[in-house]
């Protein structure tokens, strides 16, 4: 088989290492994001890919002869999933929107920082306020 008649799995390759490199190597939400998309994109690329057959034509009856159909499951498919793609997409955003207004970063890092600030700040207001873990006043 010739290398460049599989384009498209080279593609799908390609896109698919360069979105899961983003996605685990960048601490910003916003590029996460990105790379996430990117991998969602090959793997359309690599259905749409694997739906059409050399020479095939629309799943319409004809008149003529015996026809070679391509399968277009694969292709409905892909359209559902662009959608279920962009609505994950949006979800993301609108959440890096929300950490963004809790936290004023979206970093990763700077984000467990915060947290980890938090609840040290929490465990030493309780052991320094009186107050037991459960709640009950130890005082008492």
């Amino acid at each position: 088989m010739n290398v460049l008649g599989l384009v498209n799995y080279w593609a799908f390759i390609f896109l698919m290492m360069v979105g899961f490199y983003i996605l685990i190597s960048q601490g910003n939400l916003i590029k996460k994001i990105v790379g996430l998309s990117i991998f969602q994109t090959s793997v359309f690329i690599l259905y749409i890919s694997m739906g059409k057959i050399r020479g095939g034509t629309a799943p319409i009856l004809m008149s003529e002869g015996n026809p070679v159909y391509s399968n277009p499951l694969p292709h409905v498919l892909i359209l559902t999933a662009i959608v279920v793609g962009v609505a994950t997409t949006a979800l993301g955003l609108s959440l890096v929107v929300r950490i963004h207004e809790a936290y004023g970063t979206i970093e990763e890092d700077e984000i467990h920082e915060i947290d980890l600030a938090e609840v040290e700040d929490g465990v030493r207001s309780l052991d320094g306020g009186g107050m037991d873990v459960s709640g009950m006043d130890a005082r008492a």
